[in-house]
């Protein structure tokens, strides 16, 4: 499979501050760059657990002893870890949004650039797709998906329009969508409206948020006293939740705090915010929205 290179590899690798005989999870395996790097680091007694819920996936195992690659969505980590043994680790690695590969892969219906079947799944014997969001959804969900998810203020029209073009015949593919919201994609902006509206539906599909999430809340638990979780995110949607998360354990609302002010949270931050140098961008451009952050289990 045809995988581009990892975005900050180094500096994301680095942030787990690898112990030679430590347990370490990547729950993005991907094309296996970040994983590859990881097992570099280790000696002969540690282990590298990885998930990746899409199959395409699967091509790139890596075939060593001290690794184990599991074909399930990391939503569910701390079920499946059990499963092999394992109650607590060294280090967790995050590399959210959509693999280079799923984007290059005109049939997989990520990408703008392409005429194909509305479908977006990272897992592709999901149930839900892109076809299913855009033609069952009701007009109060579409707008809602398109709002929370795009961040698009013209939501409300957009799933009023997707509405009443799907009651004349489905909306099945790509262009047909690009056709129906037209009016919406001044030519100036079109590749940046199209990307909002795209990336509202890909996570609505995939549940992205829920599961970064069930993620996030699982890894008090699972890291050790001085673990590391290394989360690389690319829109504000999802490094609002790890920021937030990281700074005082919740998503929403503030902790409650003792009669000095004080209160406790699962981590603390490691260094500040890391971004992808010119370079790095030049190089590979999906690095261009990528925002790392680091955090230890106290």
């Amino acid at each position: 499979m045809d995988y581009h290179n990892p975005v900050l590899l180094k500096e994301t690798v680095d942030g787990l501050n690898i112990q030679e005989d430590g347990v370490y999870v990547d729950v993005t395996f991907g094309g296996g760059g970040h994983s590859k790097e990881i097992l570099k680091r280790l000696g002969t007694k540690g282990k590298l657990f990885a998930f990746d819920q899409d199959a395409d996936a699967l091509e790139n195992t890596i075939h060593d002893d001290r690794f184990t690659l599991i074909h399930e969505n990391f939503r569910y980590i701390k079920r499946f870890l059990r499963f092999y043994g394992v109650k607590e680790v060294d280090g967790i690695l995050a590399d959210f949004g959509v693999s280079s590969h799923q984007f290059d892969v005109a049939e997989r219906g990520f990408s703008t650039r392409f005429e194909a079947d509305l479908d977006m799944r990272m897992n592709q014997s999901s149930s839900l797709s892109a076809y299913h969001v855009v033609n069952e959804y009701d007009e109060e969900q579409l707008k809602n998906v398109l709002l929370q998810y795009g961040e698009l203020r013209a939501a409300p029209a957009m799933a009023s329009l997707i509405v009443a073009s799907r009651a004349v015949e489905p909306i099945k593919t790509s262009e047909q969508l690009k056709r129906v919201l037209k009016k919406f994609l001044p030519p100036k902006h079109e590749n940046k409206v199209l990307a909002q509206i795209y990336q509202a539906i890909r996570i609505e599909v995939n549940q992205e948020i829920e599961a970064l999430k069930e993620l996030l809340l699982q890894t008090p638990d699972l890291l050790k006293p001085g673990g590391r979780l290394s989360v690389i995110s690319y829109h504000s949607l999802e490094d609002r939740l790890v920021k937030r998360f990281i700074r005082n354990g919740l998503f929403e609302g503030e902790p409650e705090r003792d009669v000095f002010g004080h209160f406790e949270v699962p981590l603390k931050k490691v260094g500040g915010l890391i971004v992808p140098n010119k370079d790095e961008i030049k190089i590979n451009n999906r690095a261009r929205s990528a925002k790392l952050r680091v955090a230890e289990k106290l």
